[in-house]
């Protein structure tokens, strides 16, 4: 899910970068100082989740939790995903600086899009659609990611689609058991801090 430095043409990089900008200042403009610390919280845990690979084949996947970010920030994901990316690209080299906009982009714009969807309902009275909303933003929150980075791949240079629909493909169970992870984050809020689901924070953002 990390694009490398030099792969990626000038355009792509361009444009993730001048739409991560967008995102973090709505982000930022957004942000209320009693939501910083879930904020950092989150960031920590996307950037752990990083190092809990999964082999697949002759290579592996792991874990990317923009769903969840999405579900428990909204607007905020690109904050907490943007910090995440830019330590891992600093300190262990994964993805890059050149390509941190388009990864940032890729990762948060889904999660944003799908907990402004569908963040009301989970936490709505009625359980059943509360955990289907919170699989659906986690699933689909990486698949939607998965496909921007394979897009992304693409449109550099059609020698990049075999490697572009390998990635899709691998992140399809990793977005099953990430759909099933932000259940269970989102039924444990529901018990014990309602208070931290999308409800509240965007009520105050509006």
């Amino acid at each position: 899910m990390h694009i490398s430095e030099g792969i990626l043409s000038a355009p792509v990089l361009f444009g993730g970068a001048a739409l991560s900008i967008g995102g973090l200042t709505v982000a930022l403009r957004r942000l209320e100082p009693q939501h910083i610390p879930q904020t950092a919280l989150l960031c920590a845990v996307f950037f752990l989740a990083s190092f809990l690979r999964v082999p697949l084949g002759p290579g592996s996947a792991h874990l990317v939790l923009c769903g969840l970010m999405g579900a428990l920030l909204g607007w905020g994901a690109f904050i907490g995903i943007f910090a995440a990316l830019l330590l891992q690209g600093l300190l262990f080299q994964f993805g890059g600086l050149t390509t941190l906009g388009v990864n940032t982009f890729n990762m948060a714009a889904p999660a944003v899009f799908l907990s402004a969807l569908l963040g009301r309902y989970l936490s709505s009275p009625n359980a059943l659609a509360a955990n289907l909303a919170a699989f659906c933003i986690g699933c689909i929150g990486l698949l939607a990611a998965a496909l921007l980075t394979a897009v992304s791949l693409w449109i550099s240079g059609e020698h990049f689609l075999p490697v572009a629909q390998a990635l899709f493909i691998a992140h399809i169970p990793v977005a099953v058991v990430e759909g099933l992870v932000t259940v269970g984050c989102v039924q444990f809020l529901r018990k014990v801090r309602p208070d931290a689901l999308p409800c509240a924070n965007q009520g105050s953002e509006k």
